[in-house]
């Protein structure tokens, strides 16, 4: 039996609620906010880029890869968030549950450049 399941239409800068679960050690868990990082053209498969947002803690403020997310109308977020650069993944769109709200392209240039530092890119001389 085949289903004629139509594939999913996300963009760069969308926040969709993704589950993470099954995970281990200290991978982000449960079904969360997460932002869709990539660019269209990049990749074949159903898999997209996210970076995990979690609730806004005062110390996230002093970690690079942090960014800090403000709960909007647009963003869809329901209170001050983060997005947490160091545990990006490419993540199947079986995982993603709904969409919730978008980025402005501030936002997103932010998380790209704190994935950027994250794995220490540095441009060609």
């Amino acid at each position: 039996m085949t289903t004629n399941k139509s594939p999913l239409i996300v963009s760069r800068g969308e926040i969709w609620e993704v589950r993470f679960d099954p995970s281990e050690g200290d991978e982000i868990r449960k079904i969360r906010p997460a932002v869709v990082m990539n660019i269209p053209s990049a990749g074949r498969m159903a898999l997209q880029i996210v970076v995990p947002i979690t609730g806004w803690q005062p110390q996230f403020a002093g970690y690079f890869w942090m960014v800090h997310l403000s709960s909007t109308n647009n963003s869809g977020l329901s209170k001050e968030s983060a997005a947490d650069a160091f545990q990006i993944k490419s993540v199947s769109t079986n995982r993603f549950r709904r969409k919730i709200g978008s980025l402005n392209p501030f936002e997103i240039d932010q998380i790209a450049a704190a994935i950027v530092i994250c794995i220490g890119y540095k441009l060609p001389r």
